[in-house]
């Protein structure tokens, strides 16, 4: 049989299953269930789906930071360093890169990564996008958590894509087959990639987790593309010689928010209106980078700002998902009864219910839950399915699976939020007696939370507590009387608490960790602190914080504001505050967000080098410039700054190290770094240094690998002499060098130095186009 006659027959045994399946995926897929609207149907995918900003590359680190902590630090990123990925290319190489077989993208919960799986099946199935690929099979965790018993991967497949039962298990073998594995962080599986067994065979039975890390080790079906999601912090579950694509969904950027509202809301003079307020509230609109979070305000502002609504226009977290919480509950009762009054007793006991799901289950890490999570938190799984009827915005029951019941709160947040307000509407209940008794209990409360969400090290609580400190304010229990009775709260109270956070912010020496307190103080409507700095920062000296003594919390304060200003940090001039080390190690937060950092004449030494490499390790590739010039970190601050560029991630471009008080060990190092990952660096600075010919050898060695990209390279009074000159213009001789500038002022070339440079501008190999001696 000639190549012809073999790819006709596998078409046309492909076409029935091939068929089957897409018109099933097509199906499923085609619409997007974004809550729940007018008429409880959902919408179609095609219609509202806005293109994520996804990007290739990023980290490894993990990040062990709250996600909204992490959604902040992004939205500060300027778009332009990023290397932007169309969703159905994210398999696609680049021109000389191997062929990509595992793809693995991170991204925080409610950012897309979802419904980026669902419009690149979606595109397939309807033959706009990856043609090439005979089959997609869609294996979400959330399904595969429910599987007990041993399978073959061809039995899994028979199981869960039934068109596959028409394929015998040797037919795999000759068409281009890709798996989906969408929410790794939602595995219960035990993924153990060092000791489970080895499989090579389809047909061989094991259990779920044995046939998955096959797959990703590629053991199993080694043929078949893969694509894992995640969110960040269970990324790292895969080892990373298994990732052949690295990508990280950034959910909207500021045009796409704008996109989302006007694709959204119909009524473009109210969609302005809504978007003018989004921008300023920064919290807000920082945490409109989550589409489902841009969902939950166009469902709050349209309603608010586009009827006869007289309550106040929600301008924090906590009032935005309150508001969300009264709507879902009045949507309720329209939807079941015709009627907008809310049944108060049926409202708290479903808000109770689900609320005490929500707290047990975010202690346990959990955002999907099956029948056994809501028997241990008392709801029956028919009250679930009720509930899910009911709350559809709030709690949903997913359809379609094959294999038993899953629930799930639409968003993280929306969890975070139904648990502070069961902790709330808890106390409530237990605490009737006298208000003095109440008052102390209440304090008591709040100060314990405070406490639980400092000691945990990922931020694990930090959004449950600024919900819990929100809905503490007796303007927001206001809203909510229907389900308080009364309020449990008074100005005293968060007064109290309010002192009681700043106390923690004194005494808290680390300005990162005190970041979500100073969001708590806001949701208590508290900002004294942010402007006891605004003054400083208003003031008009070269330096605004020079002959200033700031205490442990303005600092922390001073780190609040900037992070949270809309002023653009792309690039971060510590002069411009104070040309000392404290202000360095004092501001770390804000100098690692920036892209441009210039600490030159800021009297730093070896300690500030440290603190700040430290730092900047946390995420390399975002740094592009950095000038250290007229310091002295010496040979070892050199030295710690090597290890950073020897860091694939790092894109450093500019390197500025003029009168930095190193010499050849330094040099040595850094030059070493440079050779293992210099294809970005440009221009470097080593000016009024002590490098010796030894170390401007090594130098010239450099100049000479075809890897350097270096442009300008200034090495003005370097003490370099006739050999040290030789073996730059040798090297600048070679065809490899890119230099295009270069500054030798203030050295010794000699008579001898001085010819060979001139014969060198002769060459007509030489690049180089300005030249000082």
């Amino acid at each position: 049989m000639n190549q012809t006659d073999l790819a006709d027959t596998l078409q046309t045994k492909l076409m029935p299953v091939d068929q089957q399946l897409k018109s099933r995926l097509q199906d499923k897929y085609q619409r997007l269930g974004e809550g729940l609207s007018n008429h409880g149907e959902s919408t179609h995918l095609n219609d509202i789906y806005t293109e994520l900003y996804i990007t290739e590359g990023g980290s490894g680190e993990v990040n062990n930071e709250h996600e909204v902590r992490q959604i902040e630090t992004v939205s500060r990123r300027p778009e332009t360093q990023e290397t932007p990925i169309n969703c159905n290319d994210i398999f696609k190489p680049s021109e000389q890169d191997k062929p990509i077989r595992t793809v693995l993208t991170k991204g925080v919960a409610g950012i897309g990564k979802t419904v980026s799986v669902q419009k690149f099946i979606l595109d397939w199935t309807e033959g706009k996008a990856n043609q090439d690929v005979h089959f997609i099979f869609p294996l979400p965790f959330r399904e595969l958590n429910l599987i007990q018993k041993h399978l073959s991967l061809v039995g899994l497949l028979n199981h869960l894509h039934t068109e596959t039962k028409e394929l015998k298990s040797a037919d795999y073998e000759d068409y281009k087959v890709m798996f989906i594995f969408d929410g790794l962080d939602e595995c219960r599986l035990r993924l153990d990639f060092q000791n489970n067994q080895c499989l090579s065979d389809v047909t061989e039975s094991a259990s779920v987790d044995v046939l998955l890390t096959n797959l990703i080790k590629g053991n199993l079906f080694p043929s078949a593309l893969l694509w894992i999601t995640s969110r960040p912090a269970a990324a790292n579950q895969i080892p990373p010689e298994c990732v052949h694509q690295l990508t990280e969904v950034r959910g909207f950027n500021d045009p796409q928010k704008e996109e989302y509202f006007r694709k959204r809301i119909k009524d473009q003079s109210l969609a302005d209106r809504i978007i003018t307020h989004i921008r300023s509230s920064r919290s807000l609109f920082i945490m409109c980078h989550i589409p489902v979070f841009c969902w939950i305000s166009a469902t709050v502002l349209e309603r608010m700002m586009g009827e006869a609504e007289s309550a106040e226009i929600p301008k924090t977290l906590t009032q935005m998902f309150t508001h969300f919480l009264i709507f879902q509950t009045k949507l309720k009762t329209q939807k079941y009864d015709g009627k907008y009054e809310i049944d108060p007793d049926q409202a708290k006991k479903t808000i109770l219910s689900l609320g005490k799901l929500a707290f047990e289950q975010l202690e346990k890490g959990n955002l999907i839950f099956y029948e056994k999570d809501l028997k241990e938190s008392g709801i029956d799984v028919r009250e679930g399915s009720v509930y899910s009827g009911v709350c559809t915005q709030i709690f949903r029951e997913e359809f379609g699976l094959q294999l038993g019941k899953v629930f799930s709160f639409v968003h993280l947040s929306i969890q975070e939020f139904l648990a502070a307000l069961f902790k709330l509407l808890s106390f409530s209940e237990q605490n009737t007696g006298l208000r003095n008794v109440f008052r102390s209990s209440m304090i008591s409360l709040l100060k314990r939370e405070v406490d639980n969400a400092l000691q945990s090290e990922n931020g694990h609580w930090d959004l449950f507590l600024r919900f819990l400190l929100g809905l503490s304010l007796e303007s927001n229990q206001t809203l909510l009387q229907d389900l308080l009775r009364k309020t449990v709260s008074s100005s005293d109270i968060n007064q109290e608490t309010a002192a009681y956070i700043k106390q923690k912010i004194r005494k808290n020496r680390s300005p990162e960790k005190s970041i979500n307190l100073f969001h708590c103080l806001n949701e208590l409507n508290d900002r004294s602190l942010e402007q006891e700095v605004q003054t400083y920062l208003s003031r008009t000296d070269v330096s605004r914080l020079s002959g200033v003594s700031l205490s442990s919390a303005q600092w922390s304060a001073l780190v609040f504001v900037l992070l949270n200003s809309e002023e653009d940090l792309d690039e971060f001039i510590l002069s411009k505050y104070d040309r000392s080390e404290e202000c360095l190690l004092r501001l770390l937060p804000v100098i690692k967000a920036s892209r441009k950092i210039d600490l030159s004449y800021c009297r730093i030494t070896q300690k500030g080098c440290a603190a700040l490499i430290s730092a900047l390790r946390s995420n390399p590739s975002h740094l592009t410039e950095l000038n250290l010039s007229d310091n002295t970190p010496g040979d070892s601050g050199v030295k710690l700054l090597s290890a950073l560029l020897e860091d694939p991630h790092c894109k450093l471009e500019k390197l500025q190290l003029c009168y930095c008080s190193f010499g050849e060990e330094g040099c040595a190092a850094l030059i070493s770094a440079l050779r293992s990952n210099s294809s970005h660096l440009t221009e470097l600075d080593l000016s009024c240094n002590k490098p010796g010919d030894s170390g401007v050898k090594l130098l010239s060695a450099l100049l000479e690998d075809p890897h350097c990209k270096l442009k300008k390279l200034e090495l003005r009074s370097c003490s370099i002499e006739e050999e040290g000159c030789a073996a730059l213009i040798s090297a600048l001789r070679s065809n490899s060098s890119h230099l295009t500038e270069l500054d030798l002022r203030g050295n010794k070339p000699g008579d001898s130095g001085v010819k060979l440079l001139s014969a060198l501008l002769k060459d007509p190999h030489c690049k180089l186009k300005k030249l000082y001696i």
